[in-house]
């Protein structure tokens, strides 16, 4: 069964190959909901399926499992009352160790085929992992569907692209020859055995349970690796879908489901720190704080650890040709998911004497209010707003706008309550914008949520170098720049190689800096603090296994 995976998928695997080299557009999985895309009943049946997990136990069997009740709870404004089965950190090891011995003699095409099954048995499952990272982390039903159903799976299949190519290069058996002159010469038969690390574990972030776990997730899986899954506490849902799956994709295939593991917990225990530092764990993937982060790439020395943490994302604007364009597109930018993303903008840098445009020069006020007009106008009707803001996903982003507020700066655009035309108990609130000088110290750490600053600088050349500072210091996983000026591209092109972060230059229309596209854009450089990897490279497969020799004499 595990060879006619790979078989059934091996044309969806070469296209994945040859996007990953030439960074074209390509995706297998439609982002589009349409019924045309997965037929009249796909989207009954996954809100039928959502709402039928709602006030119950997930079906999910799990030897000596307890269940534990999830405490999830919809920034739509209910709970959803799901209990998961949960075991010990101690035991989902041990299991996920005992299921490490025959996953690892399978062999890289055995590991590939699943994983291309599993991806395609996600994909027709969109629907109802839709609702539920909607109904978790708070994302308008669009983007739901979008970035946790196809734009993840694309991800997940990247990676495995990335998998199968590296370890296709190595072969399996040679004969190797060395001449000796006049004797014989010496003729060895060399056999090679890609074999993976071991255990490892995903810990999943609040915002984008899947996109960013599958990165993660199918580069283990498709290197040999058996993985456990340990969701953020209030975005559990997603990543137990994605798990039950994965179990019974393995288990048709005649393997132990436990090369793939849930670890929900209750909020603030210490079932990350450790499962982590578990001495059987090889692999970290994490998304979300700097502290976290930080505190797993000081503390685990056991494991490979791959970190996406908190960043402080620039603008700068030095010249336009349509004002207008720029301040929508900034808008959009902005508002997209209430700047509940990694690389939504924060800090928009413009010269105190203003820029300059087609029709002449704009004044620093003109711009900065060009912007809070734009962002206004974007979100002045509720109910469209409501589809784009999204909900704000966890308490503590509602008090860093509070935070923001109680900082004194001069307010550009106001943050309001938006009323959601389905969901009474919605929490949606329009980006705050204020402005900010140069020196003020609280451009100098991010404020995850909706919340920017527009910033007085002395020049564009000061913009540049707090761009270019502040991502080597903070971290920063985009920069965005717009310039009519070529030698001011080349200075801020420079300036983002320096700091190894990703540029946009001069972006209005239809592609906005927070998005990135798998297959084409790096997601992350790791090449600065805000992360140490980039999805999706070799380097970001290739550790995750070894290759182990035997040669004998013929």
């Amino acid at each position: 069964m595990t060879t006619d995976f790979f078989e059934r998928h091996r044309d969806l695997l070469e296209q994945a190959v040859r996007a990953a080299e030439s960074r074209q557009y390509w995706s297998p999985f439609p982002e589009s909901p349409s019924p045309r895309n997965y037929g009249e009943t796909a989207g009954d049946a996954g809100r039928a399926a959502f709402e039928a997990l709602r006030g119950g136990d997930f079906p999910l069997q799990v030897d000596g499992a307890a269940l534990m009740a999830g405490g999830e709870r919809s920034p739509f404004g209910f709970d959803l009352h799901i209990s998961y089965p949960r075991l010990s950190p101690q035991a989902t090891v041990a299991a996920s160790a005992r299921a490490l011995a025959k996953w690892r003699r399978a062999g890289p095409r055995a590991w590939t085929g699943v994983s291309l099954e599993i991806l395609q048995r996600l994909n027709r499952a969109s629907f109802e992992i839709a609702h539920a990272v909607q109904h978790t982390t708070g994302q308008g039903y669009l983007m739901a569907f979008q970035a946790g159903g196809p734009h993840a799976q694309d991800r997940g299949l990247e990676a495995v692209a990335y998998a199968w190519r590296e370890m296709a290069r190595i072969p399996e058996q040679v004969v190797w020859e060395k001449p000796q002159g006049k004797q014989d010469p010496l003729r060895m038969e060399k056999h090679f055995t890609v074999v993976p690390r071991g255990v490892a574990l995903v810990i999943g972030c609040s915002t984008f349970p899947t996109w960013n776990s599958y990165p993660g997730l199918f580069a283990s899986l498709a290197t040999g690796n058996t993985v456990i899954v340990k969701p953020h506490p209030t975005a559990i849902l997603p990543l137990a879908i994605t798990v039950r799956i994965a179990r019974e994709t393995l288990a048709e295939a005649g393997y132990d489901p436990d090369v793939v593991l849930l670890a929900p917990h209750p909020a603030g225990d210490d079932t990350a720190q450790v499962l982590a530092t578990d001495p059987h764990v090889k692999i970290v993937d994490f998304t979300g704080s700097k502290a976290n982060g930080e505190w797993l790439e000081r503390h685990v020395r056991q494991a490979q650890v791959y970190t996406e943490k908190s960043g402080v994302n620039a603008v700068i604007v030095d010249s336009v040709d349509d004002l207008k364009a720029m301040a929508r597109n900034l808008a959009v930018s902005l508002a997209l998911y209430s700047g509940q993303m990694c690389t939504a903008p924060q800090n928009i840098h413009v010269p105190r004497d203003g820029i300059r445009t087609a029709q002449g020069r704009a004044s620093f006020d003109e711009v900065a209010g060009a912007i809070a007009a734009a962002l206004q106008a974007l979100t002045a009707d509720d109910a469209k707003a409501a589809d784009l803001l999204g909900g704000i996903q966890a308490d503590a982003t509602l008090a860093r706008l509070d935070e923001a507020r109680d900082l004194g700066l001069p307010v550009l655009a106001q943050s309001r309550s938006v009323t959601h035309p389905q969901f009474d108990g919605a929490r949606i609130r329009t980006p705050l914008l204020l402005r900010a000088d140069a020196g003020h110290p609280a451009i100098q750490r991010e404020w995850f949520g909706p919340i920017a600053f527009v910033v007085e600088t002395e020049s564009t050349a000061q913009s540049i170098a707090l761009a270019r500072d502040g991502a080597r210091e903070h971290g920063a996983l985009t920069l965005s720049a717009y310039t009519t000026d070529a030698e001011v591209a080349r200075a801020v092109r420079d300036a983002s190689e320096d700091a190894g972060v990703a540029l946009s230059l001069n972006l209005t229309g239809g592609v906005f800096v927070n998005q990135s596209a798998a297959f084409s854009d790096f997601h992350g450089t790791g090449a600065n603090p805000a992360a140490n990897a980039s999805l999706c490279d070799s380097a970001y497969v290739a550790n995750r296994f070894r290759v182990v020799q035997a040669r004998w004499h013929i």
